[in-house]
Order: structure tokens, then C-alpha cells, then sequence
């Protein structure tokens, strides 16, 4: 199977050192040079990886494409691509629907919407994909996790869910940094704390058949110190302004 990848920002450099990593049979993958930096660190470090001349040209030698422009830049350059007859096209741009996608494509591709985050690049995580399809499944599967959404308005929430990603490493950053303002040198505070949230982490995804509440319950002692952290925050209405971020982005969504 031969790749093309529109796009090579963090995404698509995930994705592809995902695939180097997994069992996946791939032939070859075209990336396009509009990240010069990016594409050519692929090239020279996966003999696999060739930057085509432009956009056009990955689409004539590839199988399957990969879109991974933003939405800007999607609107700008896909109309004057000519994608081939029943060619496989797997999205991740966020605020571009499927619908529009296929005007904007013209063609009877096979048309999917996937959310992959950075961490597919040690093949962690959840993909979820929309439509469901046999192939993409599989090969998302390799590389993560896949979760089929039949309608595209409930995949909607999890591009909400995904835009999550940037505030939780902040919420590690600053954590991070209030251990080094009091003397723990930073190396040794960023290992703290991420592996920290590893473990918590790996905590909740074993114990996810329960309701949610039932480990916040659980990791709470009365009068203890993870008591106290949660009042506070809820006091400070913390919480709620974490599901108004939620409902803003979702708002943002609903326009597209």
C-alpha cells in the first residue's frame, strides 16, 4: 500500500512514525514539502518516506490520502486537487464535514473523518473514525485503538473532547513548575509528574467499567489532602469552566 500525507505538522509526523513502529505493510509515502523542516527529517530518517514536488503529485501515486492541512489551508488547495476514482481519503481536519469534504473533492472517494492525537506515534491511544470503515479500522488499530462512530454529528463530540489535549499538558506544566519554584530541579519534577499522571491514568482506563465518580469518591479520605484539592477547585468553579470550554468549542463545531 502506498501512502500520501497533505500536510506534515505534528499529526502526520505522528502517524508515521506509528506506522514505522507497527507490523503494517507499507510500500511507500509520499509527504508534502510544505513543512520543509518536518519532511525532511522524515525523508532521512525513514527510507520509506519521499517528499513529492507538490500536492498533485502524492495524490497520482498514492492509495490512500491523508489530510492534514488546517481548515484554512484545506478550503484553499483541495477544490484544485484531482483526487482518482474510489481512492481512499481519511480527514483529520477538524471543522471541515464530511459533506463539504465531497463537494470539495468532486470524485466517488471513499471519504473518513479520524481524530489521532500525538501519541499514536508510540501507538497509544483512541482513533476514533467516522463513517465506520472495515480497512481504516484495521489500520488504525495497529496504531492505537479505532472507534467507529456511525453519525457524524455525535463524532462531533469528540473532536470536542480532543481539543482537551493542549490544557492537560498545561495542567502538567503548571504543576511542574510549582515543584521547581520550590527547589526540586526541573528534570526531576516533569518525571514526577507525568509519570504520576501515567500511573492515574492507566488507574482510570483499568477501572473504566465504573462510573467515573466512583474513583473520585474512592481517592478522597475526609479531611485528607485529594479531599481538600477538590473542594477548592469546585469552589473556584474550576469544573465548570473546564465543561464551558467544552461547550464553546462544541458551539464552534456546530457552525461548520
Amino acid at each position: 500500500m502506498i501512502l500520501g500525507f497533505i500536510g506534515t505538522g505534528r499529526i502526520s509526523s505522528s502517524v508515521i512514525e506509528g506506522i514505522f513502529k507497527s507490523n503494517l505493510k507499507i510500500k511507500k509515502i509520499y509527504i508534502s514539502p510544505r513543512n520543509r523542516t518536518i519532511a525532511n527529517k522524515l525523508n532521512k530518517r525513514f527510507k520509506k518516506v519521499n517528499i513529492s514536488r507538490n500536492n498533485q503529485q502524492l495524490v497520482d501515486k498514492s492509495n490512500w490520502v491523508f489530510l492534514a492541512v488546517t481548515p484554512k489551508i484545506g478550503n484553499k488547495i483541495l477544490k484544485k486537487l484531482n483526487f482518482k476514482r474510489n481512492q481512499k481519503i481519511i480527514s483529520f481536519i477538524s471543522t471541515i464535514n464530511l459533506a463539504q469534504l465531497k463537494k470539495m473533492i468532486g470524485k466517488k472517494s471513499k471519504i473518513v473523518r479520524a481524530i489521532p492525537l500525538p501519541p499514536i506515534s508510540i501507538r497509544k491511544g483512541p482513533v476514533p473514525i467516522c463513517p465506520p470503515d472495515k480497512q481504516v479500522k484495521n489500520f488504525f488499530n495497529k496504531l492505537g485503538t479505532t472507534v467507529e462512530i456511525k453519525n457524524e454529528k455525535l463524532s462531533m463530540n469528540f473532536w470536542v473532547t480532543s481539543g482537551m489535549m493542549a490544557p492537560f499538558y498545561e495542567y502538567l506544566k503548571v504543576l511542574s513548575n510549582w515543584l521547581v519554584r520550590r527547589g526540586i530541579k526541573r528534570k526531576e519534577a516533569q518525571k514526577y509528574i507525568t509519570s504520576l499522571f501515567v500511573a492515574l491514568s492507566q488507574d482510570s482506563s483499568v477501572n473504566s467499567e465504573k462510573d467515573l465518580k466512583y474513583l473520585v469518591k474512592d481517592s478522597q479520605t475526609p479531611g485528607g489532602l485529594n479531599e481538600q484539592a477538590v473542594k477548592q477547585l469546585k469552589k473556584a468553579g474550576f469544573y465548570k469552566k473546564l465543561e464551558k470550554s467544552l461547550n464553546s468549542i462544541h458551539k464552534r463545531l456546530k457552525k461548520v
